[in-house]
């Protein structure tokens, strides 16, 4: 009774019957599809790397070329100052040779910095009265009213605005036109 319960020829020591066993044809099919599995996700990999490698490479390129923001930003002050200074003294007025001499020093000073300025891509953006406000470059801080002026129009600058390369670094400060009231110039924008 023992060899009979052990396997040899009971219900629980039957061999699998053989329809279960793949055959070399099915074998082959999802070994093939393995393959495919497999080759699908070295190429999606494969993509993912080179995704990875020019992100890095596109990160680096912007941090080399925008690395001086915050320095550039901490200059911009120095040469609003230099052109107060130069702003400050009137033109035409009668000046000793002294004031002259340390005139020509603070223009020469400021045309240097803004020189090394052009050199490493920070430009300055300095609207003229008359031009189209644009809210990418300017910053509106007050709105006149200014019969000369067509509305939406820069009437007053501030203070001057830079780029760093194409990036704002900061906006240039205006006042913005608008129309006299009673005057007649909204309702001639409305029926355009």
């Amino acid at each position: 009774m023992n060899e009979e319960q052990n396997g040899a020829g009971g219900p629980e020591g039957e061999a699998a019957p053989e329809a279960a066993a793949p055959t070399a044809e099915e074998r082959l099919a999802a070994l093939e599809a393995d393959l495919a599995e497999t080759k699908d996700r070295l190429l999606r990999a494969l993509a993912e790397t080179e995704n990875v490698r020019r992100r890095a490479q596109r990160e680096a390129a912007d941090a080399a070329r925008y690395a001086a923001a915050n320095f550039a930003k901490d200059l911009l002050s120095v040469a609003d100052n230099l052109r107060r200074a130069l702003a400050s003294v009137p033109e035409g007025e009668a000046q000793d040779e002294l004031t002259r001499n340390l005139l020509a020093g603070v223009a020469a000073t400021e045309r240097e910095l803004l020189a090394a300025f052009e050199r490493h891509g920070l430009k300055r953006i300095d609207p003229a009265l008359g031009d189209r406000f644009d809210h990418n470059l300017h910053q509106a801080m007050f709105e006149v009213e200014s019969p000369d002026q067509a509305p939406g129009s820069i009437a007053q600058v501030l203070q001057p605005g830079y780029v760093l390369h194409d990036r704002l670094l900061r906006p240039a400060l205006v006042g913005v036109a608008k129309a006299a009231s009673g005057s007649n110039e909204p309702a001639r924008a409305a029926k355009r």
